[in-house]
């Protein structure tokens, strides 16, 4: 474990009330948990109403963003650390290819219908108005230094052992 730089700060007890100056003693985990839960809830409860599920969106974009069709295992591979328990980007996978926004070729890949695009392309439409919802008051520059910070928070505890 390498040693802290500069001085260390006193951890305090979570407050949703802190104080801006009392903000650098708040717990890193509170704070990117509730921006995590309250930015999915807001992309969840907005995609619900089109009938469209966030992993269903990842999957979506996942077939259609790659240079080769991916197959069924690819695809749930890739996304399942992202979802919310083992079985949901399977789950996603059967339930477009049901709807018909996905089909399987003789290959065993998988392949955006006609419908399926256009459906992707509205719920990115949905999710690019969400963003800006997201993204009000926060300059590019604060939203790049806020990722930063969070990918240097998720460095050091990684390279902790932990």
């Amino acid at each position: 474990m390498r040693p802290p730089t500069g001085t260390t700060t006193d951890q305090a007890p979570a407050d949703p009330t802190a104080t801006d100056d009392a903000l650098a003693t708040q717990p890193i985990g509170y704070w990117s948990g509730l921006a995590h839960a309250a930015v999915t809830r807001h992309l969840r409860d907005a995609m619900a109403a089109i009938d469209v599920t966030q992993p269903q969106y990842w999957v979506l974009n996942r077939v259609n963003g790659g240079p080769a069709a991916p197959c069924r295992e690819e695809v749930v591979g890739q996304l399942t650390p992202l979802a919310d328990g083992p079985h949901e980007i399977a789950r996603a996978v059967d339930q477009l290819v049901h709807r018909g926004w996905l089909s399987v070729d003789a290959g065993q890949l998988l392949c955006l219908t006609d419908t399926g695009e256009a459906a992707r392309v509205r719920v990115r439409e949905l999710v690019t108005g969400l963003r800006a919802v997201v993204h009000d008051g926060i300059s590019d520059e604060e939203y790049v230094a806020a990722l930063k910070v969070l990918r240097r928070v998720i460095a050091n505890v990684e390279g902790a052992g932990n």
